[in-house]
């Protein structure tokens, strides 16, 4: 429609072309062939026709062709928008000019003025021709667009299509709030499940806090200091009071070379050798009480389990030395009528230089520990020898072997420890 107005209207300024411009004024007017008219207004495609498509790619393709012919004809629409508008300006400027060639009695290029009758008829034809070309654009669009329409039956499937597709996105979400809330119930149980765990775990923490064993019993562990290095120790929580008298009881196990270190010490402010039993370098296997010293006839480094056991009276310095159940030594004279100071460190493999510290890596025990015990008394033979068969467990009175009582530290490890019946096969 807007290609045959513009087409009238060059038609229109090719007539008043043949008159002379004024001065100054120079307009080019062409013709548009009428087959040009509907050159920028193309019919959009129809389906392929005897093919057979399944409803999804009908409802494709319908939509791609709808799509194409929406953006052809805003294409065309703001072509001829701008046709339009140039041509109208054009047209204006003509009048324009008509006009003035009315009121001029004397043309500068010498030819006299054209009839204003003869001119508005002339432009009267050509604007009631462009109007009946314009009439015949218009029925022949809405032929096409007739010939192009959806058929009744296809729209019926298009709107059946449509809806199975918002029936199926309906599903779809139903589905996904179905996931969402499963997904909700096993997080809040894998929670609860998580949280149980834990509270577990705080309830374990808690009873060992209290004391409880992580063993089978509380005794049934060994301390393991595997380096001679002047970190790894461990420590006896509790102290000693004033002794005048003591047993002293442990299980150990260790092939160090030369000598086993120091399988325990106690220190007390002022006296650093209190008590303390070692083994350093190619020396035998010595004990101190008070800085006083007396070597044992003991041996025990062939990385087997032994039973040792040391008593010591204050009442002439008396002491005695078992392996095994058997006492394999005794003496006198050392440290005699010196009680045993309180408020001492205990430490298991280290020799104290202070209370507490200035280890030496040199002095350290290499090995495996357990069953150290410390009575306020001088045991039987019979009693140490029941002890070191199996045939009598007695706790220490002043010091017990539990596993609350025990710290390790610097890498020193607590593991369950054989039984009393396999130490004694390990003999």
């Amino acid at each position: 429609m807007l290609a045959l107005l513009a087409a009238g209207v060059a038609f229109a300024v090719v007539v008043l072309a043949q008159d002379k411009p004024l001065p100054g004024s120079h307009f080019v007017c062409s013709a548009i062939p009428p087959e040009a008219l509907f050159a920028g207004c193309p019919l959009p495609a129809t389906p392929m026709q005897g093919v057979s498509l399944s409803p999804e790619e009908e409802l494709r393709a319908a939509v791609l062709q709808l799509r194409e012919t929406v953006v052809m004809q805003k294409e065309t629409l703001g072509a001829q928008r701008e046709a339009i508008r140039e041509l109208t300006s054009k047209l204006a400027r003509c009048e324009g000019l008509m006009a003035g060639k009315a009121e001029s009695s004397k043309d500068t290029m010498g030819d006299l003025p054209r009839d204003p009758s003869r001119v508005v008829e002339q432009l009267s034809r050509s604007l009631q021709v462009l109007k009946d070309r314009l009439e015949s654009l218009e029925l022949q669009l809405r032929t096409n667009a007739s010939n192009t329409g959806l058929p009744s039956d296809f729209r019926e499937v298009l709107q059946r299509r449509l809806g199975e597709l918002e029936r199926q996105l309906l599903r779809k979400v139903a589905e996904l709030e179905d996931e969402k809330s499963l997904l909700h119930n096993e997080t809040s149980a894998h929670q609860q499940k998580t949280e149980n765990t834990l509270n577990a775990l705080l309830q374990r923490v808690t009873e060992l806090e209290r004391g409880n064993s992580a063993f089978k019993s509380p005794d049934a562990f060994k301390v393991s200091l595997p380096f001679r290095t002047n970190y790894l120790y461990g420590k006896i929580k509790k102290t000693l009071p004033e002794l005048y008298s003591f047993t002293i009881c442990l299980w150990l196990r260790s092939s160090a070379s030369p000598g086993i270190g120091t399988p325990f010490s106690y220190a007390v402010p002022g006296q650093a050798n209190e008590i303390v039993l070692i083994e350093w370098g190619n020396n035998p296997i010595e004990l101190l009480i008070n800085d006083k010293v007396a070597q044992l006839p003991l041996f025990v480094s062939d990385g087997k389990w032994h039973h040792i056991c040391i008593t010591w009276t204050t009442r002439d310095g008396l002491w005695e030395a078992f392996q095994d159940g058997e006492k394999l030594g005794t003496g006198e004279n050392l440290a005699p009528w010196h009680p045993i100071k309180s408020g001492g460190v205990l430490i298991l493999g280290q020799e104290q230089d202070t209370v507490g510290g200035r280890f030496d890596a040199t002095q350290a025990f290499v090995g495996e520990l357990s069953q150290f015990n410390i009575w306020d008394r001088v045991l039987r033979p019979q009693e140490i020898s029941n002890i070191a068969n199996c045939s009598l467990n007695m706790a220490g009175n002043i010091i017990p072997w539990v596993d609350n009582n025990v710290d390790v530290f610097g890498g020193a490890s607590k593991w369950p420890v054989e039984t009393c019946e396999e130490r004694l096969l390990d003999l």
